[in-house]
């Protein structure tokens, strides 16, 4: 699904997606509209721009990752502020790339932020961990009814807080892509997260990318 206000730009990321073989199951110019129509299209994932006439894209965003299912959010924007940024990813955005990046650089965008990947144009990717990390260092309640992970799930864990592939995972530790995927989907229900990009932060607040 692509939700954009500007008509030529709405059509020509559509165009590119439909022509590198993704089906676009909806297109919406407004943010309020896009919530309504991802309900009834039921969309994997939606390329978003920030700046919409009516509510935000980050508010578009905050929908659609809690939907359930939830949408896989990659926000396409032409602002690189960190605030912008920021708020995007706490709302669930799974990735964020600027209008400037190339075609290619795109369709790889969506491909990985279908996968479960989280994606950034380069240079945003530490700005995020560095706010992350920065919260981490913030005292933290202990909880005694935190969710257990099993051995093998703190061990993918670990690794996708190091920033690997479910590829890279897989072969690291000899399973198969699908494996390391149910892995991933069954830690984001026990800890009631929506995405890869909300798993790396609660990695990175528990020390287990330093490990």
């Amino acid at each position: 699904m692509v939700v954009d206000d500007h008509p030529m730009w709405r059509e020509a990321v559509a165009r590119d997606l439909a022509e590198a073989g993704h089906e676009v199951v909806a297109t919406a110019g407004e943010g309020r509209a896009a919530v309504r129509i991802a309900a009834a299209a039921r969309p994997r994932v939606a390329v978003v721009d920030l700046q919409l006439p009516d509510i935000s894209g980050v508010e578009v965003t905050r929908h659609l990752a809690a939907a359930d299912p939830p949408v896989r959010v990659l926000v396409l924007s032409a602002s690189g502020e960190q605030q912008d940024v920021l708020e995007a990813v706490k709302a669930g955005a799974t990735g964020y790339l600027l209008k400037s990046a190339g075609r290619e650089e795109f369709l790889d965008a969506v491909r990985r932020t279908a996968a479960g990947d989280a994606v950034f144009t380069p240079g945003l990717a530490g700005l995020v961990l560095g706010e992350y990390r920065r919260l981490a260092a913030a005292p933290a309640r202990e909880d005694d009814d935190a969710p257990r992970l099993t051995d093998r799930e703190t061990e993918v864990l670990r690794l996708v807080a190091k920033g690997l592939t479910y590829k890279q995972i897989a072969e690291r530790l000899v399973l198969s892509h699908r494996t390391v995927q149910n892995h991933v989907q069954n830690t984001l229900g026990k800890l009631q997260l929506h995405n890869r990009v909300e798993l790396v932060r609660y990695a990175i607040e528990k020390g287990l990318d330093e490990e």
